[in-house]
């Protein structure tokens, strides 16, 4: 059941000199609840994001994620989320094994936790035949999926996604989202930035940002009722024109 808030904000600001890149956003995030934080590029979800992830300092406002203040803990924000980045996310020279226990040892789990971890990671996504190949060797689909899967190696009570499914094609697209499902099943709150309109649809709730604002906050189906449009694309078009 979806409930409990695991992220709060409340005036959330960011400025740049007298560039004003978030300007005093205010939302909640449920327990297992899958927030789609949409918006052009330049809108700033990507500074609202690291603001919320614990690497960049708000101007004011306030904030807590995993139920940590993003001012005066921010590295236990770190320790209590999972983080995939579209750019950077896996060590390229590194085999899928090696990531694996890399990224283990960072989250802090026991050489033991890492192995019990990496075995149900090889099955679950049927590694067996590229476990030892190096990362960069392999499709942009499968680096995506097992990025996403590390993100979650030690349980984190909330995944940040920031426009994980860039670049690859739809049927992974499609797979990735069913992970996303799984996941938000589980109990793990999914925060995901997409500029994909039809990927909102999936989304239980989506914000979209204009210019550094929240311009609008529901599920998908009220969204599209309030703006008299047919999608979500529709509606992010609608906002997008003023």
């Amino acid at each position: 059941m979806k409930s409990k808030n695991v992220i709060k904000v409340e005036n959330l600001t960011k400025k740049f000199g007298d560039f004003t890149a978030v300007n005093k956003i205010s939302f909640k995030v449920k327990t297992g609840e899958i927030f789609g934080f949409l918006g052009a590029n330049g809108a700033g979800k990507t500074t609202a994001m690291k603001m919320l992830i614990g690497i960049s300092i708000p101007t004011s406002g306030d904030a807590q994620v995993a139920g940590f203040d993003v001012f005066k803990n921010p590295e236990d924000i770190k320790k209590n989320i999972g983080y995939m980045s579209q750019k950077f996310a896996l060590y390229d020279d590194l085999t899928v094994k090696e990531n694996i226990t890399f990224f283990g040892g960072i989250y802090g789990l026991s050489r033991k936790q890492i192995e019990e971890k990496r075995c149900l990671l090889v099955e679950e996504l049927g590694l067996q035949d590229i476990v030892n190949e190096l990362v960069g060797s392999l499709p942009l689909g499968w680096k995506q999926k097992i990025s996403f899967s590390v993100a979650l190696l030690h349980n984190p009570k909330i995944v940040f996604l920031d426009e994980p499914t860039g670049g690859v094609d739809p049927i992974t697209r499609r797979q990735f989202w069913e992970m996303i499902y799984k996941t938000a099943n589980n109990g793990t709150t999914v925060f995901v930035t997409t500029h994909y309109m039809d990927e909102a649809e999936y989304c239980d709730r989506v914000s979209i940002m204009v210019d550094g604002k929240i311009e609008a906050l529901d599920t998908p189906t009220k969204l599209k009722e309030q703006f008299k449009a047919d999608t979500m694309n529709d509606v992010f078009l609608k906002l997008a024109r003023g």
